[in-house]
């Protein structure tokens, strides 16, 4: 497909309400391994920080997992880790001096789908040697992802959650994750039946598979629900007007739970946005920083 947005477009509602639904530590235990064991060492190899690795580590965890940016799409994450990188005392004293990032800061500021294929074409238009090298490491992270991880079912009451929204809602998968990928995920574990189209980094932004799959035009926005385990769920949330449910990061479990007993029910009912759905935000932006806890040369 020419268009890797022509299937949102396309996308006929059946039901009155919509579901979008994040992948990635949100319906799989996988962004630990993914990130950890996956995209940190490709980190180190690609961008040559071996003599600063403890702190990219860190850094990088700090960016994507236990920070607000948790869950953003992996090329501006990569950005941020070395940007905050750069302002580490310790890193300085050790003569780290960080990539300027100029072509990729520049593409990040002028596409959307910030992908592998729009990645692609740019390196064979431009033959940037820094663009090339952030297209390699990306397909290393792909590879490593395809080679590790493996057998991380869906948390508990995901598919409970799945199966009660079969003749209630239209389902998607809105996530910053590559197709591919996605795909493999939740036809090994059996679930992707139970969607009606998953959504991955190439489609776009978040906030643009809302908008271009659940606009306006086709649900009403009390209608339309994104359930995600990160800020950038939310803001994709309230940037297409619709209702946001957190997947809380370290409870999951019991998010889930909730979830199927509780806020499915209230969506349906009419009683989930609100005071309700703010206190479950509340909750969910409290337990992820904004800085970092070490110190920084900023001010």
């Amino acid at each position: 497909m020419s268009d890797p947005q022509q299937i949102l477009r396309d996308f006929a509602p059946k039901h009155e309400f919509f579901v979008g639904i994040d992948s990635d530590g949100c319906v799989f235990d996988s962004m630990e391994v993914k990130h950890k064991d996956c995209f940190i060492p490709r980190f180190v190899q690609y961008y040559h920080l071996a003599g600063i690795a403890k702190y990219a580590r860190e850094t990088w965890e700090f960016v994507n997992l236990y920070s607000k940016g948790r869950g953003q799409n992996r090329f501006p994450g990569l950005v941020k880790t070395i940007d905050l990188l750069a302002h580490r005392p310790e890193v300085k004293l050790r003569g780290f001096e960080p990539p300027s990032l100029t072509a990729t800061r520049a593409w990040l500021e002028r596409e959307t789908k910030l992908a592998n294929p729009t990645l692609k074409k740019l390196v064979e238009e431009t033959g940037d040697p820094e663009l090339k090298n952030l297209y390699e490491w990306s397909l290393a992270v792909n590879r490593s992802v395809d080679e590790i991880v493996h057998d991380v079912p869906p948390f508990p009451f995901v598919r409970e959650c799945l199966e009660f929204l079969q003749g209630k809602a239209d389902v998607m998968v809105v996530s910053a994750t590559p197709l591919a990928a996605l795909e493999k995920e939740w036809k090994e574990h059996g679930i992707d039946g139970l969607v009606d189209v998953i959504a991955g980094q190439e489609q776009g932004t978040k906030k643009e598979h809302l908008n271009l799959a659940a606009g306006p035009e086709r649900y009403t926005r009390d209608h339309v629900l994104m359930i995600g385990d990160a800020p950038g769920d939310r803001k994709a949330a309230e940037g297409a007007g619709v209702l946001f449910y957190p997947i809380d990061p370290g409870q999951e479990d019991a998010s889930w739970e909730r979830l199927f007993k509780e806020a499915l029910p209230r969506f349906f009912a009419g009683t989930y946005a609100g005071a309700y759905m703010a206190e479950r935000i509340a909750e969910f932006e409290a337990l992820l920083p904004e800085h970092p806890h070490w110190k920084t040369d900023e001010a």
